[in-house]
């Protein structure tokens, strides 16, 4: 069955979530992914905006378009300011959190501030917002982003949220003793991080990519084992799920 590279990593994204209890998820991909496992194999599943929404019941078609409109409270549990959101993800409320970034290095730092010299960029981003928040706080974090070479760079520009910095125990010693990055998923395949050089790690390839297309669209040396096993693709029950959540493909006609 055929899908785009969005409804690939929604599906994918979703299927992550099969142990957590809550998830912090953003607008796009992130909040049809939580409402996607929600709805099919973790019906517990708490979903907190940053907004300040916690388990909202999102209509299907009628996606909010910021994690502070209206239609993100829709019969929510409780619409809670953005300060009381990141006071939970401090105290260890929340299993997963999900970002997307401009730029992701070997280690998994995610730049989202400016691309080239921060006194002088070449082009100026939108910024943290809450992902520096995300990313240090929540227990487990996801990377979703399509593969293009211009994002994975050897080193980030400006680290916008920490992953591993300098590998090994380098984030530990920063003082960000609490979470960690476990994947990054993208439209040609998943990947880890390395123990113990924490460096990126192919874990499986999608349907119709290879080995040399993952090197090729990555800008820098990911460690490849001798057996890559393939990913299970969206089955035709997954896509139904994530088409009728998003029918006018708003997040996910690309």
């Amino acid at each position: 069955m055929e899908y785009t590279p969005h409804e690939l990593l929604t599906v994918l994204t979703a299927r992550e979530m099969a142990a957590a209890r809550t998830v912090f998820a953003g607008v796009g991909i992130p909040l049809v992914a939580a409402i996607m496992a929600k709805r099919t194999h973790t019906p517990d599943l708490i979903i907190v905006v940053e907004g300040g929404s916690i388990d909202p019941q999102v209509v299907p078609g009628l996606l909010p378009i910021s994690t502070n409109e209206m239609r993100i409270g829709h019969r929510a549990q409780m619409l809670a300011g953005i300060t009381d959101v990141f006071l939970f993800a401090q105290r260890g409320f929340l299993d997963l959190g999900i970002i997307g970034g401009a730029q992701i290095d070997r280690f998994g730092n995610v730049n989202t501030t400016v691309l080239g010299p921060y006194e002088a960029p070449r082009l100026r981003l939108p910024g943290s917002g809450g992902a520096n928040d995300i990313v240090s706080l929540c227990r487990r974090i996801i990377l979703v982003t399509m593969h293009e070479r211009r994002r994975f760079v050897p080193r980030v520009d400006f680290v916008t949220s920490p992953g591993y910095l300098d590998g090994g125990e380098s984030r530990r010693q920063a003082g960000l003793i609490f979470g960690s990055l476990k994947r990054l998923i993208t439209d040609l395949g998943i990947f880890g991080f390395d123990e113990p050089t924490r460096a990126m790690t192919l874990e499986s390839r999608h349907p119709g990519a290879t080995l040399e297309e993952i090197r090729d669209r990555t800008g820098f040396g990911v460690i490849v084992p001798d057996r890559v096993p393939l990913t299970d693709a969206p089955t035709s029950a997954e896509l139904a799920v994530v088409r009728d959540i998003d029918p006018d493909r708003r997040y996910l006609r690309a």
